[in-house]
């Protein structure tokens, strides 16, 4: 429905008719227009509209920027993430008619109360862990996470807003942009380095949850050089007041080192963050997209009621095509959610279900795992290239990614190793620290004596070490050492990779998992081609960061 509706030129008047909306009062301004508060005529729904000024997105050349905005609100649909129902475009502006979220912004709610209670701060927290690890499952990096940007609707739950300084996160790449409020800001973001995404997502969630219990901000100073010497430092004092659960999951999100920061994955592991968890906020996150892709009947029947055809509407419904019947559904059906607390009575219908498919869940993950070296013996041969990178992207990367399972390519990759006599250690879970000299002739013969096979069955059984004789044996100008690891997971992500040559350091063709096991979509425009919820079963990278001694 994009572009189709017409636009009176008195629009801007207060209670004018904007094609199918009346708009009532002004909400704020924002750096290129207004955001106004306007009634739907069709359905009666209330929305916020934000209108953009053309000439002053060109000025700033932030064409692509709000392309990319739109596109990612567009795909965003869940319960704590501000929906954008429809974009009408004119020669002049651009109009985002999104939901409205009548009871302002987390900030004002923070500066009315002084500080949350522990269960309304948990609350609040669990929904924007919630919202934050969909758009992560999408690739989308929000980069301005700020009580500001986190609305109340009328029953005050929490809406994550503001996508302006997103970006997608490209397997094999990082982000270097430093965007945000500072006081808000992960320390390698305001220290221009190199980030991969949601880690600096995890330590902005870190700094809302220490303002909702505390009252202040963690890191705040007069003096901008100040207040980063703090950030980069991790200065900051946690109240005494302060719940000792919560104390210890902020620590672990305000950790200045990305690598050693927590994960979303391992928050939800905390007793903190599970105690009154809602069963909907537990479920998996495939499920809550799924519960939400449900058709409300009672919704559906009240816009046919409006004139539109039953199966126009479904097809536009299950094809996620925008226009005005499909407008109508989404605001009603919103409208119903928030009178109605839809997402914890509709999915509390089925903890049972839930709480039943957790455990076959679980015993199928245990069956997968006992029946892993048993995929080898099904495989004619596995392929060892990895994918292909855009001959146009001359940024760094991390890691080599291939499409086969880890256990699959651990095995090529021993079998290789052993070929050309390289002696490795076991130093963690499909991680080896390796060394390869042309003296390896003939001191091979120890190295090779546990089974391969052996010890893809067992990894704990790959604990080769190197005993003196080798080591005296491979000391010398063209010895190589250098560490294997099969990265699969989203924290392992972090870790630095880099080939170092005796004459010069080259750049490698290299892929990153940005979350958990994700199969890799190389879009040829990443503003663009927004890509799919990762598959969490089918892929992994391996990173060799090795040196010349």
């Amino acid at each position: 429905m994009d572009g189709h509706l017409p636009l009176p030129g008195a629009s801007t008047s207060p209670y004018s008719v904007l094609g199918n909306y009346r708009v009532i009062k002004n909400l704020g301004h924002g750096a290129f227009g207004e955001v106004k508060l306007a009634q739907h005529l069709p359905t009666g729904c209330k929305v916020a509209i934000k209108i953009l000024n053309r000439r002053k997105i060109r000025e700033n050349g932030m064409d692509q920027k709000v392309e990319r905005e739109i596109k990612i609100s567009k795909m965003l649909v869940h319960p704590h993430i501000i929906r954008l129902y429809e974009v009408i475009e004119t020669a002049t502006d651009i109009y985002m008619v999104m939901e409205f979220a009548e009871r302002g912004d987390l900030c004002d709610y923070i500066m009315m109360n002084q500080r949350a209670q522990e269960e309304e701060a948990r609350k609040f927290f669990q929904q924007i862990i919630s919202g934050v690890e969909y758009c992560h499952k999408y690739k989308v990096v929000h980069r301005d996470l700020k009580a500001d940007n986190l609305l109340l609707d009328s029953n005050g739950n929490l809406k994550i807003a503001d996508f302006g300084l997103s970006n997608i996160m490209l397997d094999g790449h990082f982000l270097k942009t430093s965007c945000g409020s500072p006081n808000y800001a992960a320390p390698e973001v305001i220290s221009g380095k190199l980030y991969a995404g949601p880690e600096i997502d995890v330590w902005s969630c870190g700094v809302i949850l220490y303002a909702l219990l505390a009252g202040t901000l963690p890191f705040d100073d007069g003096s901008f050089p100040d207040l980063y010497r703090k950030i980069k430092g991790g200065m900051y004092t946690l109240p005494s007041h302060l719940p000792s659960g919560a104390k210890e999951l902020i620590a672990r999100m305000l950790v200045v080192d990305p690598i050693k920061r927590i994960t979303i994955p391992e928050i939800r592991q905390s007793h903190w963050f599970r105690a009154n968890l809602p069963c909907y906020l537990a479920a998996p996150l495939s499920d809550v997209i799924n519960q939400m892709r449900k058709i409300n009947e009672e919704i559906l029947e009240r816009v046919i009621m409006m004139g539109f055809g039953k199966s126009f509407l479904v097809q536009s419904l299950e094809e996620k095509i925008h226009n005005e019947g499909t407008m109508s559904y989404y605001l009603l059906l919103d409208n119903y959610n928030r009178a109605n607390s839809y997402y914890s009575i509709e999915l509390e219908m089925y903890q049972e279900n839930y709480s039943a498919a957790m455990q076959i869940g679980e015993s199928s993950q245990s069956a997968a795992r006992n029946s892993l070296t048993g995929i080898l013996n099904h495989q004619q041969g596995i392929s060892l290239r990895p994918q292909p990178q855009s001959q146009s992207s001359e940024r760094w990367g991390l890691g080599l990614q291939f499409g086969s399972h880890p256990l699959q390519i651990m095995a090529a990759v021993l079998g290789a190793l052993q070929k050309l006599n390289v002696g490795w250690k076991k130093i963690g879970q499909y991680n080896m620290k390796c060394r390869w000299s042309p003296t390896f002739n003939g001191h091979t013969s120890q190295i090779q004596s546990t089974s391969i096979d052996t010890a893809l069955r067992d990894p704990s059984q790959i604990d080769i070490d190197l005993n003196a004789d080798i080591l005296a044996a491979v000391v010398g100008q063209n010895t190589v050492k250098f560490e294997l690891q099969d990265f699969s997971f989203v924290d392992d992500i972090f870790s630095k990779a880099k080939l170092i040559n005796q004459d010069k350091c080259r750049k490698t063709t290299c892929s990153r998992n940005e979350t958990s096991g994700s199969r890799i979509r190389k879009p040829s425009q990443p503003e663009i081609d927004l890509p799919q919820p990762a598959d969490p079963d089918h892929s992994l990278l391996i990173e060799v960061p090795c040196r010349l001694l």
